[in-house]
């Protein structure tokens, strides 16, 4: 896997390159939405969740609602990697045949391109969120060194489930509506508008089921709060996601040769 996607590695970033351009084709402002739309969210959930219901963090050092919106949204850049992969994977094949029945192509690298996308929009706000906690807030975490370690289960366990969703699109078109379904759901339950520790105990044993949920919060204690991730879960959140990972990419590898009996 490793070796295939190191030898497609141009043609992702290519692929990469290319959507991230198509999402604001045609219109005025070009690139700069890509930092419009993350000052905008900011901006909402600031006088939503800051002003409006006036919730806190449990490390968050003062009362500002501009500061908790920078903790909410830490969460929000890692979640948005993770559900905008898994959004587009279930049409990512069916919506391009040609690729599938006129050409030998790498199919794999659909995914893989789409989660390098992702990332470069993260990146963006990545900026966002730094620039505002450094100018707002007047600090930076010295933590941030440990984000890659975070982003490292991510990324793995959001391919793995592209892969899978790749390939069970092409067999079943019902499955796109349903990983909607299923990731509004997700993004309500993997404490990402709330502390981990605002669930009650009785049911806070889901939170260890859940890895996106525990990514977040590790994300949030490296960006905001100034401490580490959690050194125990942390091993074996990217263990559990390289199996996936894993498990991802030999479903799709297998399955592949009937996506043209299919499509």
């Amino acid at each position: 896997m490793a070796r295939n996607l190191y030898a497609h590695r141009d043609l992702i970033w290519r692929f990469a390159l290319r959507d991230v351009q198509g999402r604001y084709k045609g219109s005025y402002l070009g690139m700069l939405w890509s930092f419009i739309t993350p000052l905008l969210m900011l901006s909402v959930y600031t006088f939503v969740f800051g002003v409006v219901l006036r919730t806190r963090w449990d490390g968050q050092t003062g009362n500002g609602s501009l500061e908790f919106s920078l903790i909410m949204f830490s969460g929000l850049i890692v979640f948005s990697v993770f559900s905008d992969c898994l959004a587009r994977a279930p049409a990512l094949i069916i919506g391009s045949p040609n690729y599938v029945k006129t050409v030998v192509f790498p199919l794999e690298v659909l995914p893989a391109s789409v989660l390098v996308s992702s990332l470069i929009q993260a990146g963006i706000s990545l900026a966002v969120l730094l620039a505002g906690s450094m100018v707002f807030l007047g600090r930076l975490s010295v933590t941030l060194v440990y984000f890659p370690m975070v982003l490292l289960p991510l990324v793995m366990l959001t391919l793995g489930l592209a892969w899978f969703l790749a390939s069970l699109g092409v067999f079943v078109r019902d499955i796109a509506p349903a990983v909607s379904i299923a990731l509004t759901i997700l993004i309500f339950v993997s404490a990402v508008f709330y502390p981990v520790s605002a669930i009650p105990e009785s049911v806070r044993w889901g939170v260890t089921l859940n890895p996106i949920a525990l990514i977040v919060d590790d994300a949030r204690r490296t960006l905001m709060f100034g401490q580490p991730p959690h050194w125990v879960r942390l091993p074996l959140t990217t263990a559990a996601s390289a199996l996936v990972l894993q498990l991802g990419y030999m479903w799709f590898m297998r399955s592949k040769r009937w996506f043209s009996d299919v499509i």
